[in-house]
């Protein structure tokens, strides 16, 4: 068995990453992903949540995403995300106003608000301040 795997993470403008890992933790669908070095193959939709993985080196990184599709075989996995950010591309201040925005949508809906949209705008936003704080 491998010690190590390549993660690459992409959304359909560019591959955002592409390391060499000893683990990393997805946030899939249907719960959080823990990713090890030879790995089961496995096909998984994604939700907004924060991908965590520690580099080869030792180093612990992790990136906000928003939705996708991870791809897992024993020496690679594959994420497509809609969209990924770094730590250091988010403006913590901005995140943080979107995300009071999104908790007092909640807070007061009405009829003509979409609840599903909603919800999703609130989990984004919590990602990207979880993220910023990083």
């Amino acid at each position: 068995m491998a010690a190590t795997f390549e993660l690459e993470v992409a959304t359909p403008e560019k591959l955002v990453i592409q390391a060499t890992c000893i683990e990393a933790q997805i946030p899939g669908a249907e719960g959080e992903l823990g990713i090890l070095p030879g790995h089961a193959a496995l096909l998984s939709s994604l939700t907004s949540g924060v991908l965590r993985y520690k580099a080869k080196d030792g180093r612990d990184e992790v990136l906000a995403i928003h939705g996708g599709w991870v791809e897992v075989q024993p020496t690679l996995v594959r994420v497509l995300t809609d969209a990924a950010e770094n730590p250091d591309a988010i403006d913590k201040a901005r995140a943080e106003e979107s995300l009071k925005r999104a908790q007092s949508r909640l807070a007061n809906v009405v009829e003509n608000v979409d609840f599903a949209r909603a919800l999703n705008a609130l989990k984004r936003a919590q990602v990207r301040v979880e993220v910023a704080k990083k």
